[in-house]
């Protein structure tokens, strides 16, 4: 039977955290499945509320909890798990990484590994995601690009329709199929396409690193692929707070300029920067006129275009930080096997 290892990260929200905990453990049943738990140094507590709760409830359950070093954000909080792997100190064959906020159905973890389990040529599977209301999420898309940037910002049908093979958001897929990139909310990868591309890039702190990941895995020959048989639920932005920003964070606009930097060089990210103000300028114009709702947060075009603007003339960065795979080391560890 393969073996399977459940990274659930926690930033200051730990009782969503066990409760998410909770119905990882009821999907891993019948797995040789192990869970890892990491606190990215959340500095509240979280760590020991949850490493007591774990003891306490679940003291024969395979799992761990660790406590990273520092908060590098989603992408580093999971690779610190990834490292750690199976708990005699040997790889898994798959991970599976799930939110905090996420819950798997009952057969949503089973689903994925078998559709991997039987289809060889991809090395990424996540599920369809939908609300605690029932909702579909939209999670499957494809990757970014400068016409992506230019569609986007414009939110004009006509431009939509002529640029519709470069909408990043695809419609909810109503079977299972192959998709570009998946969001990170319930998403399994084969261990060994890991082993060949890297664990995530940590340069993101939050926001493309999954983006970046399988396109990375793309470039390699690893397909991702949306699995429409695994479902779980997920209320979405607990510990980001994007649903409530009043500013688009510096890290997010960080993230979109090293993504199209590091993957498509500097001109090009100046050009979807530019395709991004033309088609921003388009819809600004059109609001007016047809008084039409805000639909980005305030000062959005500006900071972007001043923020990738000093990112131009900023020195290139060194080699991105570590991605190194498995290596069987552990941050602050303790749990119950």
């Amino acid at each position: 039977m393969a073996k399977l290892l459940v990274i659930s990260l926690n930033y200051r929200t730990p009782v969503m955290t066990l409760r998410s905990v909770d119905a990882a453990l009821r999907a891993m049943e019948g797995l040789d499945a192990e869970l890892v738990i990491v606190d990215n140094d959340s500095g509240d507590g979280s760590f020991e509320l949850i490493e007591q709760e774990i003891a306490t409830k679940y003291p024969d359950a395979p799992v761990r909890v660790l406590q990273s070093q520092h908060n590098g954000g989603f992408g580093a909080g999971n690779n610190v798990g990834i490292r750690a792997g199976w708990s005699d100190g040997s790889k898994p064959d798959y991970v599976y990484l799930l939110n905090s906020d996420a819950f798997p159905a009952p057969d949503a973890l089973q689903k994925l590994l078998e559709h991997l389990e039987t289809h060889p040529e991809a090395g990424f599977a996540g599920s369809y995601i939908h609300g605690e209301d029932g909702d579909a999420h939209v999670t499957a898309f494809r990757f970014p690009s400068a016409l992506s940037e230019l569609e986007g910002s414009a939110r004009f049908g006509p431009v939509s329709r002529l640029l519709r093979n470069h909408q990043v958001p695809l419609a909810v897929p109503d079977e299972t199929t192959r998709v570009d990139w998946l969001a990170g909310a319930s998403l399994m990868m084969r261990q060994t396409a890991l082993d060949a591309i890297g664990l995530f890039d940590e340069t993101f702190f939050l926001y493309f690193e999954e983006t970046d990941l399988c396109l990375r895995a793309a470039r390699a020959g690893h397909e991702t692929h949306y699995v429409r048989s695994s479902e779980v639920a997920h209320i979405g932005s607990v510990s980001t707070g994007m649903k409530t920003w009043q500013r688009v964070p510096g890290f997010w606009l960080d993230s979109r300029w090293t993504y199209f930097t590091k993957n498509h060089g500097r001109a090009y990210a100046v050009l979807a920067t530019l395709l991004h103000a033309v088609g921003g300028a388009m819809w600004r114009i059109r609001r007016v006129l047809q008084r039409k709702p805000a639909a980005d947060p305030p000062h959005f075009l500006r900071d972007l275009l001043l923020h990738d603007l000093k990112a131009f003339f900023r020195p290139l960065p060194g080699k991105q930080r570590a991605v190194r795979p498995f290596t069987g080391q552990t941050a602050t560890e303790t749990g119950t096997e």
